[in-house]
Order: C-alpha cells, then sequence, then structure tokens
C-alpha cells in the first residue's frame, strides 16, 4: 500500500500488506480468507466510518530516547483491535515505580468517580531520561488491569527539523479509528471536532482510548489531541514543560542503584552469564556516575560493553571519564547522547542557545541568576526569562534555592562542546566567551573578598556591600562550590584571581571548618605565589600552617609557620611576622614545647603592641594565656586572659571576646574559683549564641559540665556534657565530640551512674576519636577506659576512681592572617 500524502507521518508502517483491495464499503477479509459466523453480515450493515477495534495492531519503538519514530496504522479499512499495541518493554526498564504509581492514580477508572475531567498527564524530563519507555510502562500496567479497550500511540517528531503538525497528526488518528480517508475534512479545527466525535461515540459504545503522544514540543501540537471527556485518556510525552496540559509529571535521572540495575539487566540479556556488574559493583558504579545516570547513556554503554565482552568495567569508566571525551564515547553507531541534544539544542532561539554554551564558563555545578546576567552580559530580568526557557526545555533545572540554576553533567558537557565548536570557528564569539568569562571570574573573587569581612573576629571592618554575617554567609554557602572550583582552577592566565579567590575563602572555611578544602585551597595559593613571585607567600605559607594544624598535621604545620616567619622577617614585614610567630606557637603547643611557644607568644605579643594593632595583640595575649595555663603558671595565665578580654571588649569584638571569656573561665577552674568560672562561660556561651557559633557554643556547654562537676552538680553536669557531645556530633567533628563523650564518662563516673551506663559512653567516646584525623592514642585511651570497667563488673557501681581528662578545654584564637 503507498503512503497517503495527507497523513504527515514519516514513520514505518505498523501494518502488513494484506494483498487484499478494499472494497467501498470499507472490509479488508481476514487472514485465510474465512468470516467468522455472522462476519458477512455485519461486513454488509457496516457503516462507512467503523470504530471497530477488534485484532488492530499499532507499533513503535521499544525505548523512548533518542529520534522516535512511532508508526500509526495506515489502513482505511476497519481497524482491528489495539490491545496489544504498546511495544514490549526493554528487560533493563527499571527506577520509576514512584512515577508509574502517580500516572497510574491519574488513569485509574475509579477516579472518574471523583472527577469529570480526562486524564491528561506530559511526561516532561531531560532527552534519554527514558519518558517513552515509561509511558509505555504506564500503558501495560493499565491494558493488564484492563482499563482500556484501545491504545492508540503517535509520534510528533516535535524536535525534529520538520515536527509533525497538529493536522497530520489528528489525520493518522482518525484513520487509526477506521476514518475512510475521503471522510477526513482538510482543515485542522474540522479534524480535531471529527476526532472528539469519535471518541464521543466509543464512549457511548462503552469504550475507553488511551492515546499516547510522544515526542511534543510544543502546546499548539498536543492541545487539539485532548480527549472530550473522563472515559479517555492522553499520555504526552515532552522534553519541555507544556502548561495548560493536564498534569505536568517530570521525570528526573535515575539514581545510582537503579543505573547499575539497568546496566546490568542490559548486559545479563545478550548473556545470562555476563557478571561484570556483580563482580565490580564500584566500577559499575563509576561507569553509572560517568554517564549521569541517564537512560539513553547507560543503554549505549551497555551496548558496547556487549560488543567487547572482555572490557572490564573499570577501563570502560576509565574511557569515560574525560569530560571532552565522554559524549564521544555515548556512541554506539545507531544511538548517540550528542545526537539527542543536538535536536533539543536546534530547538532554541540564537540568544537561549548562546546562554546554554555560556553557562558551561561557570566553574561549579550551579550558577546564580546574577552570575548569570553578567556571564551573559544582559539584565537580571532578560536572563531569568532566557534560563527560564532553558529550564523549560530541561537543559537547565531549578536549583533547590529559587534564583539558582543547575546544569545536568552530560549537558554541561555538551555545553562546553557546543562553545568550544563556536569559539574555534569565530575569532569574536571567542573573544565575547573570554570576556564573559572574565566578568565571572572577577564577580566571585570580588564579591568574596567582600563576604569574607564579615568574620567575626577577624578585625576587618565589614564591607556595606552585605548588610551583616547572615547576607554575608548565606551568598558564601551558596557560591562555595563556584569558589572552589575557582580556586582550584588550573587554567592560564588565570593566577591573580585565582589567587585573590584563595585568600578570600581560608577565613570562611576555617569557620565552617572545612579543614581538607582549607588545605587544598592554601597549598594552591602557595603555589601561585611561588610560580608567579607574590609578595604573599609568606601568608599563603602561614594559612597553609594554620589548615594542616586544624588537621593535626603539626609537625608539616611547624614547618610552614617557620618558613612564613622566615620571609616575613627577611621582608621586613614585623606585623605579619608577628602574626606568623602567634601561629608558630599555636603548632608549639600542640607539640607539647610549652617554653618555645611561650617565647613566640611573648615576641609576636611585643611585635603588636609596638606597632600599635590592639587586635591581634589581644589575639596573642589570648595564646599566650593558653600556653601559661598548661605550664600550670595559672595566676599569669589569668592575667593574660583578662587582659585579652579587655582590649576585645574596647575595641568592641564580642566573637573574640567570648573565646578570652571562655578561657578565663578554664584557668578559674584550676584555681578552683568555680562560680566564677560559670560566670564566665556562661557569658561566653551567650556571646557565642549571638555571633551563631555553634561549635564554639558545644566547647562552653563542655566547659560548664566540667566546671558543674567539679562543684559536685552532677545532674547539671551531665546535662551540660550530654548537650556538648551531641551538638559536636550534629557538626560532624568526631575529634571534639570524642572528647566531650570522655568528659561526659567521668562525669558520670564521678555521679555514680551505673557502670555500664559509664562503659558504653567510654565507647562511643573511642568510636568517636577512631572517626577522626590522627587520634588513634586518643581511642586507645578511651577504650582502655572501657575495657577497665568490664574487668570489674561485679564491683560497686560508679565512683571517682576513674582517670579522667583535665579540667576544662581551652580556645584559641585562630590567627588566620
Amino acid at each position: 500500500m503507498g503512503r497517503d500524502s495527507g497523513s504527515g507521518s514519516t514513520g514505518k508502517r505498523a501494518g502488513k500488506k494484506t494483498g487484499k483491495k478494499t472494497g467501498p464499503k470499507g472490509g479488508a477479509k481476514p487472514k485465510g480468507g474465512a468470516q467468522p459466523p455472522g462476519g458477512a453480515e455485519r461486513a454488509r450493515n457496516r457503516p462507512a466510518v467503523s470504530n471497530d477495534f477488534r485484532e488492530g495492531r499499532f507499533a513503535g519503538p521499544a525505548q523512548g530516547s533518542g529520534v522516535q519514530k512511532i508508526s500509526y496504522v495506515e489502513r482505511y479499512a476497519p481497524v482491528p483491535t489495539a490491545l496489544d499495541a504498546v511495544p514490549g518493554l526493554p528487560p533493563e526498564f527499571t527506577g520509576r515505580d514512584v512515577e508509574r504509581g502517580a500516572l497510574l492514580d491519574l488513569l485509574d477508572p475509579e477516579r472518574e468517580q471523583r472527577e469529570t475531567a480526562p486524564a491528561v498527564a506530559v511526561i516532561a524530563g531531560p532527552p534519554g531520561v527514558g519518558k517513552t519507555t515509561l509511558a509505555y510502562a504506564v500503558a501495560h500496567a493499565a491494558q493488564d488491569r484492563k482499563w482500556f479497550t484501545g491504545v492508540m500511540l503517535v509520534d510528533l517528531r516535535g524536535y525534529d527539523p520538520r515536527p509533525a503538525r497538529a493536522g497530520d497528526v489528528l489525520d493518522a488518528l482518525l484513520r487509526s479509528l477506521g476514518v475512510r480517508p475521503k471522510h477526513i475534512p482538510p482543515e485542522e479545527a474540522d479534524r480535531a471536532a471529527l476526532y472528539r466525535s469519535q471518541l464521543k461515540s466509543r464512549t457511548g459504545a462503552g469504550e475507553r482510548l488511551l492515546v499516547i503522544a510522544d515526542n511534543a514540543s510544543s502546546v499548539e501540537q498536543t492541545r487539539p489531541l485532548l480527549p472530550p471527556d473522563h472515559h479517555h485518556a492522553l499520555l504526552v510525552t515532552s522534553r519541555s514543560v507544556l502548561p495548560g496540559i493536564g498534569r505536568q509529571r517530570p521525570l528526573d535521572l535515575l539514581s545510582p542503584g537503579a543505573a547499575t540495575t539497568l546496566l546490568d539487566a542490559a548486559l545479563r540479556q545478550a548473556d545470562p552469564e555476563d557478571s561484570r556488574v556483580a563482580d565490580d559493583r564500584e566500577a559499575a558504579l563509576r561507569v553509572a556516575r560517568a554517564c549521569g545516570h541517564l537512560p539513553l547513556a547507560l543503554q549505549i554503554t551497555a551496548a558496547l560493553l556487549i560488543t567487547d565482552p572482555g572490557q572490564p568495567l573499570a577501563e570502560r569508566a576509565e574511557r569515560l571519564s574525560g569530560a571532552e571525551d565522554r559524549l564521544d564515547g555515548l556512541d554506539d553507531g545507531e544511538r548517540s547522547v550528542r545526537a539527542t541534544f543536538d535536536q533539543s539544542l536546534q530547538s532554541l532561539l540564537p540568544q537561549q542557545a548562546d546562554l546554554f554554551r555560556r553557562l558551561s564558563l561557570n566553574p561549579g555545578p550551579d550558577i546564580s541568576t546574577r552570575a548569570a546576567a553578567l556571564l551573559n552580559d544582559t539584565p537580571e530580568p532578560v536572563t531569568e526569562r532566557l534560563l527560564s526557557r532553558l529550564a523549560t526545555a530541561h537543559l537547565v533545572a531549578r536549583g533547590e534555592v529559587r534564583g539558582r540554576w543547575q546544569m545536568h553533567d552530560l549537558l554541561r558537557d555538551y555545553a562546553a562542546d557546543r562553545a568550544r565548536a563556536a569559539t574555534r570557528t569565530s575569532r569574536p564569539t571567542r573573544r565575547r566567551y573570554e570576556q564573559a568569562l572574565a566578568r565571572l571570574r572577577e564577580y566571585y573573587a570580588r564579591t568574596a573578598e567582600a563576604a569574607t569581612t564579615h568574620v567575626p573576629g577577624n578585625g576587618i571592618v565589614p564591607d556595606p556591600g552585605f548588610a551583616d554575617w547572615d547576607e554575608a554567609m548565606s551568598w558564601l554557602d551558596a557560591e562555595r562550590s563556584n569558589l572552589l572550583a575557582l580556586a582550584l582552577s588550573e587554567e592560564s592566565g588565570t593566577a591573580l584571581v585565582v589567587n585573590r579567590s584563595c585568600f578570600a575563602l581560608m577565613p570562611y572555611l576555617a569557620w565552617q571548618r572545612r579543614f581538607e578544602e582549607a588545605v587544598a585551597v592554601s597549598a594552591r595559593a602557595l603555589d601561585i605565589c611561588r610560580a608567579t613571585g607574590d609578595h604573599n607567600e609568606a601568608i599563603a605559607w602561614n594559612n597553609f600552617g594554620l589548615a594542616l594544624q586544624d588537621l593535626r598535621r603539626y609537625d608539616e604545620a611547624l614547618a610552614a609557620h617557620t618558613t612564613a616567619r622566615d620571609l616575613h622577617h627577611q621582608h621586613n614585614v614585623p606585623q605579619s611576622e608577628a602574626i606568623a610567630l602567634n601561629s608558630l606557637g599555636l603548632a608549639l603547643q600542640a607539640l607539647r614545647r610549652y617554653d618555645e611557644a611561650l617565647a613566640a607568644h611573648t615576641t609576636a605579643r611585643d611585635l603588636h603592641h609596638q606597632h600599635n594593632d590592639p587586635h591581634s595583640e589581644a589575639n596573642t595575649w589570648v595564646s599566650l594565656g593558653i600556653t601559661l595555663q598548661a605550664l600550670r603558671r595559672y595566676e599569669e595565665a589569668l592575667a593574660a586572659h583578662t587582659t585579652a578580654r579587655d582590649l576585645h571588649h574596647q575595641h568592641n569584638d564580642p566573637h573574640s571576646e567570648a573565646i578570652a571569656w571562655n578561657n578565663l573561665g578554664t584557668v578559674l577552674q584550676k584555681l578552683r574559683r568555680y562560680d566564677e568560672a560559670l560566670a564566665a562561660h556562661t557569658t561566653a556561651l551567650d556571646l557565642y549564641r549571638g555571633h551563631k557559633d555553634p561549635h564554639r557554643e558545644a566547647i562552653a556547654w563542655n566547659n560548664l559540665g566540667t566546671v558543674r562537676r567539679d562543684k559536685g552538680d552532677h545532674a547539671e553536669a551531665v546535662a551540660a556534657g550530654t548537650r556538648s557531645a551531641a551538638a559536636f556530633a550534629g557538626l560532624n567533628d568526631p575529634y571534639r565530640e570524642g572528647e566531650a563523650l570522655k568528659e561526659l564518662a567521668t562525669t558520670l563516673a564521678a555521679a555514680g551512674r551505673p557502670r555500664p551506663e559509664t562503659r558504653d559512653t567510654w565507647l562511643r567516646s573511642a568510636a568517636a576519636y577512631g572517626r577522626a584525623t590522627a587520634a588513634e592514642k586518643e581511642a586507645a585511651a578511651s577504650l582502655a577506659e572501657a575495657d577497665r570497667l568490664s574487668e570489674s563488673e561485679g564491683e560497686r557501681e560508679g565512683g571517682p576512681d576513674q582517670a579522667g581528662p583535665e579540667d576544662g578545654e581551652p580556645d584559641a584564637e585562630p590567627g588566620a592572617s
């Protein structure tokens, strides 16, 4: 049978040629020439337009990714039943139970008792995410429940160069409904009316039809297909959100587990003995991650693995690990992730496509509207409209925080690929993109510098660009990934702005206790300074040492601070030398080299005093007091902390004043002046709360607990210690959690609590230390206490005979440059 020119379809024919002529009254003879009982009479009496769907076939592809060519029945005669029209599901279909359940709830006939609107849903998601396959899965499940008497499939080809027109789609559906071509009106509106009429007549006959409109790109394509009543249903798949067309059901990427399950099922379908996923789960997860958990990419990867049964998954993951090569590796000759993305890009307007390419220049995983506007050199309202259009097309996604946007990894690789192609072929484009990237980097560096002036206790006048620390912290938290990516960037020609970002980040990372990141960033700054001869090298060494101290790598920290001190001394910068000396003293304290630490802090204090820097001098008094306390020179330590407190109060630095109050409390506790110690720690706690410093709040609670224990207020001591340990656990600080639990165990013993409770607390302390960095000795000590209690089971419970830690916990100023 030849293709009818009015159908508008480019899909393959679903039906076979019968070789039988269709008479003027419509009926093609059944196979074998025989008719069922009464068939001849029914054929003679059949009306010109038949709605008989028995024995109908409507074919289509098995996967909902890539370019789909879904067929429609092209028979002009009465169309047999469509009960088996939906293609079978691929064996690897997985991970869509929630989405399938929600769509089945919408299609459930019992819904008709609650709602009168037609059941219409749009399955929307990025290209290759498996929208068509999900629609087929829903159709199969609905057919298994006998909810529909027929299913019709039609491909709208929304992302082809020439999408199907609504009139052509209606022509195909009307033919599928048994309408003869000569009875199909030429105008789209008339075809839509006839389509609704045909569905109405099916309703009268007690039939329910499900229409699956695949690959829609616009509301105009799909609105004429809406069913006239609630007896019929429409499922639409689209890469775009289609407002006004029923329920919008977004489809996201697979979970890592579902992605590896898909990969395993695809491999075992080809060879039941293929156990590569089961044999190397870690490599399978790496492959899934490299595929972005995108079903199309996973299916292509599975096909490539099937053709190379000896290839280990680790090798495939390695090949897919390079961003520039990944898209090339996701092409099996028949399907291509790049080709699928090409269709979506080609559907955009030039401004939208240009912004899509520029977004790949952003260093991190997401971007704010403001940053995107700078990148695109357009006002924020214009940029937001462009981003919204990209989000509607599922080429970017709205972030969890309003005003932020993110891009799927494979789409980001694709955008970068298209950006490289655009800049290779056009010098003006390359220049515009270079300028865009320079604007964005400058924005990140400049704003980070302004935000970190608000870090409490740094002695710097806050930049008025942020109203307060809360606003500055919110910006830093939101942009942390971008700032880190910029700071660790190794692209040529970016050293200055990268280094500025590194130095700006250090106070924030220290405040947030992101010590591993701080080491990486400070090391990067140090590398840049040494490579470029930057005069800030000494400051970089000091910051590097402080980050190492936070990771308890004290010997390395000592070397870094010594280098910083020497460089500052060589360049005759006494104030910076004093800062390095104070940091050096902190490292010496940690190594229990107290006399050397005392000398370093004393010299640092004198230098700050000579150069009239009261804030830094006060910080050094704090460090000096801690060292004197370690040397058991408590009266001198008390005087040092009192001086530090007064200086910070005079210069209106309440956060640093809180640190001094806390250290005053620990010394007062040593002097057995418990009421004064309680007052000092309570003051510190209140000041820390005012500055939203939960970590130091937890330190204050721990110290309050030890003072209460020494006073004999055991109930209050247990409550404070429990609160401290819980706070450190919530802050993910295992070392301090171990310390707090150690103190709490000692308090429980002093309070005469049951030995099993005390032993369990020692075990929890050992476990916390075990999760910390370089805390093996502390973990062993806590475990030994737990073992000692186990050995003494049967003796009297509780008792003050257990070895405990020293009272109080000092709190040093960080001393960052």
